[in-house]
Order: structure tokens, then C-alpha cells, then sequence
């Protein structure tokens, strides 16, 4: 049952990441939006300069204030990648999707479902919600470990195309990535924001394992629908919903933190994760915590579906072997 579960997991969790690339790459760009936006100019000492020149006045130009940052909406930042970048920029960073699916989300799954079978009551059959939740975080974490440097490398190879040509990382693919940030910033880069991801990683298999059982198991339970097509997608949808609600403050601070560019002799933008929160929210307000929510909604929402819509097929295909 242990190797079974990570199979069955990996399998829906690749399908799922990939199908629903483009909406994580749309999220990860409203994500960044308004972070390198230029502080205004404040000087006290500044003062307006006159001189005196034949009995004429001269005045000297005070500088203008920055033109203010534009948000855009997924849409238009979808046709704006589109647009600029060709059609190709909407999959950037796909194979990271995949090494990080495959190393993430194989092991939170396969943990799960290990821990429903050491936990379940054998009396009652039951699977309690707070286990549920202890396992989900459980799961989370130690998968979330695991899969980081995949993770760092998505996030860098997403938000590539939103900087200037000049600044560009122009990885040639996931193992490049890594190969690089190795190279060039040390090995302990490829763990940057690991407590980010791991937090963020346990709010979501947490919310979205356990929920996702608990709603299915009660939707059956109340013969409101019977065990099939319609009642995994209504528990997996909900799932997502409340995943993409409990996460996305972390997932904002998590893809700052992993896309910063560190250079040797010069401060980095942020110290870490609180630094990251606080300045995000002084700068730009709190809601700036939920930027990018629509597309995480649409993203989640259908990863979520196609995750365990996939991972039940999967299992009635395995459920003999």
C-alpha cells in the first residue's frame, strides 16, 4: 500500500501541475506586481532654488514623482505574456513543474495516505478530521522539504520573462536551474524560503487532503450524491477553494523571497520572511498578501479537480495490483 499510495499520488499530481501551468505562471507575475516599483523621492533638505539673472526669476524644476505602478488582472496579464513573449512563455518553467510535482507532491501524497492507513480506526473504519489535519501537515511539510529546489527553480524560470533582457536568468531548463544557482549562489540557495514553502505546504495538503475526504465522506454520508464523477468534483472544487483562501498569503511572501536576486557584497531586498511580509504590506497595504488571488482560485480550483478526479481513476486502474 506505501509504494501504491506515492504511484497513484505522483501520477494525478503530474497531470494535475501540468494541465494547469499556465494559471500558476499568471499567479506567480501578479504575485511580483508593484515589487520593483521605485520609491518616491523624499528629500527634507530639497528646496525650491531661485536666481537672479537681469531682474528675471529663474526656477529650478522640482523632480516628479514616479508615474504610479499599474495593476493589471489575470486576463491582461496573460495576453500581455502572450503578446510580448509568444505562446511558449505561458509553459516557462515546466519541467520544474514536473521535477516539483514529482518530488513534492508524490511524497505529501503517498504520506497521507500512509497515515489514513496507520490511522484510521479499524473498529469504525473512521478517519478523524483531526487527523485528517495532523496528517495533511505532516505530509505537507516533509514533501514540501523534499521538493524545494524544484519549487525555487519554477518560480525563477516563471518570473523570468516579467524582468529586462539584461537581467534575465534565461534558464535553458530545471536542471540548468539548479545547476546555476549552485554554481553561482551556493547550494543553500536551492532551500531558499524553504520555511516559507513548508509552512505553505502544510496550510495546503492540510486544507485540501482533509477537506477534500471530509466533503466527499459527508456529501456520500447525507445521500445527497452517490460515490462518483459528480461528488469528486464538488468535494475537490470546495477543496481547492478553501486551500487557495488559507494559503495564498504565504504563497505571495514564499515567491518573493525565492525570485530575490542575491549578489555577493550587496544587501538582498529582503532578510527573510518576516522582513518580506512587513515591507510587502508597508509598501503596498495588506491586502497585497492576497495579490494573485483570482488566478490561485482558478488555478487551485481546477488543479484540485483534475488532482483527485485523476487520482480516483488512477486508483480504480491500480486497485488490483
Amino acid at each position: 500500500m506505501g509504494a501504491k499510495g506515492f504511484v497513484e499520488g505522483g501520477i494525478a499530481s503530474i497531470v494535475a501541475g501540468c494541465s494547469t501551468h499556465p494559471l500558476d505562471l499568471i499567479k506567480v507575475r501578479m504575485q511580483l506586481q508593484g515589487e520593483s516599483a521605485p520609491a518616491p523621492v523624499s528629500n527634507p533638505n530639497l528646496r525650491p532654488a531661485f536666481a537672479y539673472n537681469g531682474g528675471g526669476v529663474t526656477t529650478v524644476e522640482m523632480p516628479h514623482p514616479p508615474p504610479p505602478v499599474v495593476r493589471s488582472g489575470p486576463v491582461s496579464v496573460g495576453v500581455k505574456i502572450f503578446q510580448t513573449e509568444g505562446v511558449a512563455a505561458l509553459f516557462s518553467g515546466i519541467s520544474a513543474t514536473v521535477l516539483r510535482q514529482t518530488l513534492y507532491s508524490t511524497t505529501r501524497m503517498g504520506l497521507y495516505e500512509i497515515f489514513r492507513e496507520k490511522w484510521t480506526d479499524q473498529n469504525t473504519g473512521t478517519f478523524s478530521l483531526t487527523r485528517k489535519i495532523t496528517a495533511g501537515l505532516l505530509a505537507g511539510g516533509i514533501g514540501a522539504a523534499v521538493g524545494n529546489p524544484a519549487d525555487v527553480a519554477m518560480v525563477r524560470m516563471q518570473a523570468d520573462g516579467r524582468l529586462p533582457l539584461a537581467q534575465r536568468r534565461n534558464y535553458k531548463g530545471v536542471v540548468d536551474a539548479i545547476s546555476t544557482m549552485v554554481k553561482q549562489e551556493g547550494v543553500t540557495s536551492l532551500w531558499r524560503g524553504s520555511s516559507l514553502t513548508v509552512n505553505r505546504a502544510m496550510i495546503v495538503t492540510a486544507s485540501q487532503l482533509a477537506s477534500y475526504d471530509q466533503i466527499k465522506e459527508t456529501i456520500i454520508k447525507q445521500g445527497v450524491m452517490a460515490d462518483g464523477l459528480g461528488t469528486h468534483v464538488t468535494a475537490s472544487f470546495a477543496a481547492g477553494f478553501v486551500a487557495s483562501v488559507a494559503s495564498n498569503p504565504v504563497d505571495v511572501i514564499k515567491t518573493r523571497v525565492m525570485n530575490m536576486k542575491v549578489e555577493e557584497g550587496v544587501a538582498p531586498p529582503y532578510k527573510g520572511a518576516v522582513d518580506c511580509a512587513l515591507k510587502t504590506v508597508k509598501a503596498e497595504g495588506p491586502m497585497a498578501l492576497y495579490k494573485g488571488f483570482i488566478p490561485t482560485i482558478s488555478r487551485q480550483g481546477p488543479f484540485t479537480v483534475v488532482l483527485f478526479v485523476t487520482l480516483e481513476q488512477v486508483r480504480k486502474v491500480l486497485k488490483d495490483f
